[in-house]
């Protein structure tokens, strides 16, 4: 099988990511710092270490402030309605993912700014729908259908002329785009470990800046402060509540030095090199169109529809006839689709990993000109 669904998680991993995830399984399947003997205090401190090594790639300088969640979207519910309350005003993009749109959309006011037809949002915009009692500006640090980047610079230097916290969702850029969070003026950052940080799945966290307080969503067991009723106020025990998952999170750790040995910014010129010949090959095959950025800001995501067939089918064709995983239909995003004007159709979406290959992306152009040729005629 072709694997190109790699925005929705990474699916080939290093090697040392099986082979310490074998062995962090062996050895410290445990309620890591819940316990005095031996097995519990090294997991604790493993967890410690995916801390610094995450604190160290997104230059945050207190590793302490950094949760892990299962995914990135329990993180941005931690965030969102940890943070806010239904007085709040809350200022959103058209090319949010839903893990955004909906904690948002049930617990209180809030503006979308829409993006323009290649998903890109201006800046101004932003600062336009800026009210009174906005308490919270939120947006993804790229697009999950089509891959184009948000300039989170500019939108972070609006949230901090204003004192507005900033919350960016890099769900679909960690490991992938280098991220700055004092550079962003990023208050809160949301990330997953499964996908371009080529951890095991059932991995992400949330980085909380020292100046945000939230209220958890989930409380219960930490290990400390067990008298206390209260769920204790420290970070991480504010957020780790329950069993974490010990051997996946230390696991996260290797990914992370094996993705900075080779250096971020080297793994998202190969995608995007990629994802450009691809949208390339994909504009001379007659009846098939691209959407989002050609070049540019972009990252390894390339979203296209042949005619106005319906993108799912494409995508089962893809899979069934020529072994080749894409994902097809609104990928939990439909205002990005409504943006995008892929409303009504869905779209054929394919990303590029850090070990994808042009080859790959030539069994997917052949794929495409003949299921486009008997489609078109």
């Amino acid at each position: 099988m072709i694997y190109l669904d790699n925005p929705a998680t990474s699916m080939k991993k290093p090697k040392i990511v099986y082979d310490m995830m074998y062995k962090n399984t062996v050895n410290y399947s445990v309620n890591a710092g819940r316990g005095g003997h031996f097995a519990s205090i090294k997991g604790a401190e493993g967890i410690i270490k995916t801390q610094e090594v995450l604190a160290d790639l997104f230059n945050i300088k207190t590793p302490e402030r950094i949760a892990f969640t299962q995914n990135a979207t329990y993180a941005l519910n931690m965030a969102i309605s940890g943070f806010l309350t239904p007085r709040d005003h809350i200022i959103i993009t058209s090319m949010e993912h839903n893990s955004v749109l909906r904690p948002v959309h049930r617990l209180c006011s809030y503006t979308i700014v829409k993006a323009d037809r290649e998903g890109v949002i201006n800046p101004a915009d932003i600062e336009r729908a800026i009210l009174k009692n906005t308490k919270l500006i939120i947006t993804t640090h790229a697009s999950n259908v089509c891959g184009s980047i948000m300039p989170v610079y500019e939108i972070g230097k609006i949230c901090k002329k204003h004192g507005i916290p900033y919350l960016l969702d890099t769900a679909q850029t960690a490991g992938i785009i280098p991220i700055d969070v004092e550079k962003m003026n990023i208050s809160m950052l949301a990330f997953s470990g499964h996908k371009g940080l080529l951890g095991p799945l059932g991995t992400g966290g949330l980085y909380i800046c020292e100046n945000i307080d939230l209220t958890p969503i989930i409380v219960g067991g930490t290990g400390t402060e067990s008298a206390n009723r209260n769920q204790p106020k420290n970070m991480p025990e504010m957020l780790h509540s329950g069993t974490m998952n010990t051997p996946a999170i230390m696991t996260l750790a290797d990914s992370v030095k094996y993705i900075k040995s080779i250096g971020v910014k080297n793994i998202g010129m190969h995608e995007k090199e990629l994802a450009t010949y691809l949208i390339d090959g994909l504009l001379n095959i007659g009846g098939v169109k691209v959407y989002g950025k050609r070049d540019g800001d972009r990252n390894g995501t390339v979203a296209f529809n042949i005619k106005d067939a319906d993108s799912q089918e494409i995508s089962d064709i893809l899979n069934n006839d020529y072994q080749i995983a894409t994902r097809g239909g609104y990928h939990c995003s439909y205002i990005a689709h409504e943006t995008l004007g892929t409303e009504k159709t869905g779209a054929v979406r394919a990303g590029f990993g850090a070990f994808s290959k042009k080859e790959e992306a030539d069994a997917l152009l052949s794929a495409v000109s003949k299921i486009s040729k008997k489609i078109c005629g």
